[in-house]
């Protein structure tokens, strides 16, 4: 979201699941964007509203919103991976305090975490790097498709559509796409073999 025409909202709430209409507080720093919640409820959608047994990683996790999100609606595992360390400490704060005992948060970099995870088969990679880091964009993908299964999808937020090459550079295909005010959100999976 471009800071000159919105100021960051302080809280956002968690939208369905166990933990529905809880706060989650949005910190003032440069870059950090939440997931805006009529984005959220699409996105949820298009997954479905219950993602028991699921394995989700939030790679760029900031306010939490879209990991903690997915462990409200029952998912098994949500690891969220942060660099900031003060937004560290605020997301192993609001998981203790939610009782949160499916949610992992991880100091590092979610690309380099990711990595780590090639060929672990997770079920949902979130992928919403800063706007203003477009050179992450392309390894993000590259690592978050080596990271999933099969069956499972890639969420990505950018400010424009995801281009043909950089999704068959990553081996993706859309499967879904959408756009709210500044932010292209993108549901991908698996490109088919051939």
């Amino acid at each position: 979201m471009n800071k000159s025409t919105a100021a960051a909202p302080h809280e956002v709430r968690i939208l369905g699941g166990q933990w529905k209409r809880s706060k989650l507080p949005v910190a003032d720093k440069p870059g950090l964007r939440p997931t805006p919640s009529r984005v959220r409820e699409t996105l949820f959608n298009w997954l479905g509203q219950d993602l028991s047994g699921l394995r989700c990683l939030d790679a760029f996790a900031g306010t939490g919103a879209l990991g903690l999100e997915a462990a409200s609606r029952g998912a098994a595992e949500v690891v969220l991976v942060e660099q900031d360390p003060a937004l560290v400490k605020g997301l192993q704060a609001l998981c203790a305090k939610l009782k949160a005992s499916t949610v992992r948060v991880e100091r590092g970099d979610g690309i380099a975490a990711l990595r780590q995870r090639g060929g672990a088969g997770l079920d949902v990679v979130f992928l919403d790097p800063p706007f203003d880091a477009e050179a992450l964009f392309a390894p993000a993908l590259s690592a978050a498709a080596a990271a999933i299964g099969p069956q499972g999808f890639v969420y990505l937020e950018a400010p424009q559509p995801i281009t043909e090459d950089a999704l068959q550079a990553a081996g993706l295909a859309v499967h879904r796409q959408g756009k709210a005010g500044a932010v292209t959100f993108h549901l991908l999976c698996p490109r088919p073999a051939g």
